[in-house]
Protein backbone atom coordinates (compact mmCIF):
# COMPACT_ATOMS: atom_id res chain seq x y z
CA UNK A 1 0.00 0.00 0.00
CA UNK A 2 1.54 3.63 -1.32
CA UNK A 3 2.15 6.39 1.75
CA UNK A 4 -1.00 8.15 -0.50
CA UNK A 5 -3.45 5.18 -0.06
CA UNK A 6 -2.58 5.02 4.18
CA UNK A 7 -3.26 8.83 3.95
CA UNK A 8 -6.66 8.57 1.88
CA UNK A 9 -8.09 5.61 4.36
CA UNK A 10 -7.03 6.99 7.52
CA UNK A 11 -9.11 10.39 6.64
CA UNK A 12 -12.20 7.68 5.44
CA UNK A 13 -11.62 6.31 9.21
CA UNK A 14 -11.93 9.81 10.84
CA UNK A 15 -14.67 10.54 8.80
CA UNK A 16 -16.47 7.51 9.97
CA UNK A 17 -15.21 8.02 13.08
CA UNK A 18 -16.94 11.88 13.18
CA UNK A 19 -20.16 10.91 11.67
CA UNK A 20 -21.00 8.19 14.18
CA UNK A 21 -20.19 10.21 16.98
CA UNK A 22 -22.37 13.24 15.22
CA UNK A 23 -25.13 10.56 15.31
CA UNK A 24 -24.77 9.99 18.88
CA UNK A 25 -24.87 13.16 20.01
CA UNK A 26 -28.09 13.87 17.87
CA UNK A 27 -29.61 10.59 19.37
CA UNK A 28 -28.80 11.98 22.93
CA UNK A 29 -30.16 15.32 22.57
CA UNK A 30 -33.38 14.40 20.87
CA UNK A 31 -33.55 11.90 23.82
CA UNK A 32 -32.73 14.88 26.31
CA UNK A 33 -35.40 16.84 24.12
CA UNK A 34 -38.02 14.99 24.14
CA UNK A 35 -37.55 13.92 28.23
CA UNK A 36 -37.52 17.64 29.26
CA UNK A 37 -40.66 18.23 29.69
CA UNK A 38 -41.59 16.04 32.55
CA UNK A 39 -40.63 16.94 35.81
CA UNK A 40 -43.13 14.37 38.01
CA UNK A 41 -44.05 17.44 39.99
CA UNK A 42 -47.12 18.67 40.83
CA UNK A 43 -48.46 22.50 41.87
CA UNK A 44 -50.01 22.19 44.63
CA UNK A 45 -52.81 24.84 43.54
CA UNK A 46 -53.64 22.56 40.68
CA UNK A 47 -53.26 19.20 42.22
CA UNK A 48 -56.68 18.43 42.34
CA UNK A 49 -57.35 18.91 38.42
CA UNK A 50 -54.07 17.13 37.35
CA UNK A 51 -54.67 13.39 36.14
CA UNK A 52 -50.85 12.40 37.01
CA UNK A 53 -49.78 9.84 34.19
CA UNK A 54 -49.77 6.18 35.81
CA UNK A 55 -47.97 4.23 32.74
CA UNK A 56 -49.94 0.87 32.25
CA UNK A 57 -52.34 2.21 33.80
CA UNK A 58 -55.38 3.74 31.53
CA UNK A 59 -56.48 7.38 31.52
CA UNK A 60 -59.78 8.34 33.23
CA UNK A 61 -63.02 7.61 31.48
CA UNK A 62 -65.21 9.72 32.54
CA UNK A 63 -65.13 13.57 31.42
CA UNK A 64 -64.75 16.22 33.90
CA UNK A 65 -66.89 19.26 34.11
CA UNK A 66 -69.18 20.49 31.01
CA UNK A 67 -68.28 18.69 27.74
CA UNK A 68 -70.95 20.10 24.86
CA UNK A 69 -73.24 17.72 24.13
CA UNK A 70 -72.97 17.74 20.37
CA UNK A 71 -68.62 18.03 20.43
CA UNK A 72 -67.31 15.60 18.45
CA UNK A 73 -63.35 15.58 17.58
CA UNK A 74 -62.46 16.83 14.31
CA UNK A 75 -65.47 19.41 14.10
CA UNK A 76 -64.80 23.39 14.63
CA UNK A 77 -62.24 25.71 13.25
CA UNK A 78 -58.94 26.12 14.06
CA UNK A 79 -58.09 29.53 14.95
CA UNK A 80 -55.04 31.51 15.57
CA UNK A 81 -54.21 35.03 17.14
CA UNK A 82 -55.56 36.84 20.67
CA UNK A 83 -58.61 34.71 21.32
CA UNK A 84 -56.38 31.40 20.46
CA UNK A 85 -53.87 32.58 22.89
CA UNK A 86 -56.55 32.84 25.86
CA UNK A 87 -57.79 29.72 25.43
CA UNK A 88 -55.09 28.22 25.20
CA UNK A 89 -53.34 30.22 28.17
CA UNK A 90 -56.30 29.28 30.38
CA UNK A 91 -56.20 25.20 29.73
CA UNK A 92 -52.82 24.99 30.33
CA UNK A 93 -53.47 26.85 33.74
CA UNK A 94 -55.97 24.51 34.67
CA UNK A 95 -54.27 21.41 33.27
CA UNK A 96 -50.25 22.01 32.90
CA UNK A 97 -47.92 19.46 31.58
CA UNK A 98 -48.72 18.92 27.58
CA UNK A 99 -48.13 20.44 24.64
CA UNK A 100 -51.09 22.47 22.83
CA UNK A 101 -50.77 21.96 19.36
CA UNK A 102 -54.35 23.71 18.02
CA UNK A 103 -57.09 25.73 19.49
CA UNK A 104 -60.68 24.74 17.80
CA UNK A 105 -63.29 26.97 18.33
CA UNK A 106 -66.85 25.29 18.13
CA UNK A 107 -70.60 25.67 16.97
CA UNK A 108 -71.66 26.57 20.20
CA UNK A 109 -68.45 29.32 20.45
CA UNK A 110 -67.02 27.31 23.07
CA UNK A 111 -63.24 26.38 22.47
CA UNK A 112 -61.65 23.13 22.03
CA UNK A 113 -58.03 23.62 23.39
CA UNK A 114 -56.80 20.22 21.67
CA UNK A 115 -53.63 18.97 24.17
CA UNK A 116 -50.70 15.83 23.49
CA UNK A 117 -47.84 14.69 24.77
CA UNK A 118 -50.54 13.67 28.77
CA UNK A 119 -52.04 11.17 29.21
CA UNK A 120 -55.17 13.11 30.24
CA UNK A 121 -57.39 15.61 29.39
CA UNK A 122 -56.79 15.80 25.55
CA UNK A 123 -59.27 17.89 24.62
CA UNK A 124 -59.94 21.33 27.20
CA UNK A 125 -63.26 22.90 26.90
CA UNK A 126 -62.98 26.52 27.25
CA UNK A 127 -66.13 28.92 27.32
CA UNK A 128 -66.22 32.40 25.43
CA UNK A 129 -65.19 33.80 28.51
CA UNK A 130 -61.73 31.93 28.87
CA UNK A 131 -62.86 30.02 31.99
CA UNK A 132 -62.47 25.83 31.52
CA UNK A 133 -65.47 24.08 31.74
CA UNK A 134 -64.25 20.44 30.97
CA UNK A 135 -62.33 18.47 29.59
CA UNK A 136 -62.06 14.44 28.42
Amino acid sequence: MTFKHRILSRRKLTASVAAGAAAIALATGGYAIANSGSTGTTNAATAGKVVPFQRGNPSPATPVGQVPANFNPGTGTIITGTAANKAKAAAVAAYPGGTVNRVVLLSNGEYNVHIIGVNWPHHVFVSKTFQVVGAE
